[in-house]
């Protein structure tokens, strides 16, 4: 990490603030879920920076760039994205997201296809389908993660480690500190995604059938946490015909925490044959 890179760049109404691997090698953006920052990228990084540079983006709201009351939304997130692409001048770079991110970078590729090579999305939340009916309010998750990101801040980052060190056991130390050190740092107003992100949910199948670049989807499991469903990964394929499928077994939501050997395996294998 001693050679990695730090920066910002100033887009409309926000600072964006990045860490890269560096070097003369393919661009891979690395765009983070929601309450985590670009650093929690940091054990992937290790493992790909020989082949790839990798480009750890913190999304507005997180880490060390500005957190506006506002923007939370995947379209506006994918135009922050591809403000960073332009103004660090990447050449459609290979975009992977997870959770937050993932949608983040469907906002992207939908809005801006000239700009990506090819995206990789780690277990996104579903809006391409109608919503549940036994869903809880948006106003209910809203103070809901409000109330969650308040009592993270109450504690130590050592309490936090080893909290979730109890939570989650499959998870690495070196995914764990990284993982507190967002939770100190992440803006309350990050709660606004569910206030900012649905209200676009009606044009997300007309969006999707505007993507066209190479594509896949990493699932796992849902009795685990994972969000995606089989039923849900046939169902973006539609829109997007392109698209390739790898299920994960043996993960929840947190696909690469959990599985990281074949995470790996799967992003180095589909970013090697796409050539980007």
């Amino acid at each position: 990490m001693s050679n990695w890179i730090s920066g910002e760049v100033e887009l409309e109404g926000v600072s964006l603030h990045y860490t890269r691997t560096g070097g003369a090698k393919p661009p891979l953006v690395l765009a983070h879920g929601v309450t985590d920052d670009g650093l929690c990228w940091s054990p992937l990084a290790r493992v790909l920076e020989a082949e790839w540079d990798c480009i750890m983006v913190d999304a507005r709201g997180h880490g060390r760039s500005s957190a506006p009351e506002t923007g939370y939304d995947p379209l506006t997130q994918g135009r922050d994205l591809a403000g960073l692409i332009a103004a660090l001048g990447l050449r459609q770079p290979a975009v992977l997201g997870h959770s937050m991110g993932a949608g983040s970078t469907l906002g992207l590729a939908s809005q801006f296809p000239e700009a990506v090579g090819a995206i990789l999305l780690e277990d996104p939340p579903m809006w391409w389908r109608a919503p549940d009916p036994n869903d809880t309010t948006l106003a209910e998750r809203a103070a809901g993660m409000g109330a969650w990101i308040a009592g993270l801040k109450l504690k130590t980052r050592e309490e936090l480690i080893a909290a979730e060190r109890v939570n989650q056991p499959a998870w690495s130390d070196e995914e764990l500190g990284p993982w507190a050190d967002a939770k100190l740092r992440v803006s309350p107003h990050v709660a606004r995604i569910f206030k900012d992100r649905f209200v676009e949910r009606l044009g997300w199948p007309e969006a999707l059938r505007t993507i066209t670049c190479p594509a896949l989807l990493i699932s796992a499991d849902p009795e685990r946490g994972a969000i995606v469903t089989a039923e849900g990964a046939a169902s973006l394929q539609a829109y997007m015909p392109q698209l390739q499928l790898v299920h994960i077994p043996g993960a929840g939501h947190n696909v690469r925490r959990e599985q990281f050997a074949a995470y790996v395996q799967a992003v180095r294998g589909f970013l090697t044959s796409t050539g980007v």
